[in-house]
């Protein structure tokens, strides 16, 4: 007999709770970052820790962790179309 599909995926408190953590940390890190002077690797290193933290609330908060490859594949699509409107943004702003 085949389970549901929300039977397949169930996440634990302790999973969410942790995570939760760990975006706490996170915003910690990006403020104490923040705070030193760092020139141009500021940025990048907010950047990062901005990307780690989606990382985790789409894959275990958004459950995408637990859904069909075309749904990966559309969010990877979207996630290529903001790095270009960066990449192109970036290029106007360092090289004027």
């Amino acid at each position: 007999m085949e389970k549901a599909k929300n039977d397949i995926h169930k996440t634990g408190y302790g999973t969410y709770v942790l995570i939760w953590l760990i975006l706490v940390g996170l915003t910690i890190a990006t403020v104490t970052a923040s705070g030193f002077n760092l020139g141009d690797f500021t940025l990048i290193i907010a950047l990062l820790i901005a990307a780690i933290k989606s990382g985790f609330v789409i894959n275990i908060f958004m459950h995408i962790k637990f859904e069909d490859k075309i749904f990966k594949v559309f969010l990877g699509l979207a996630f290529m179309t903001l790095l270009a409107v960066f990449v192109l943004t970036s290029f106007d702003v360092f090289f004027r």
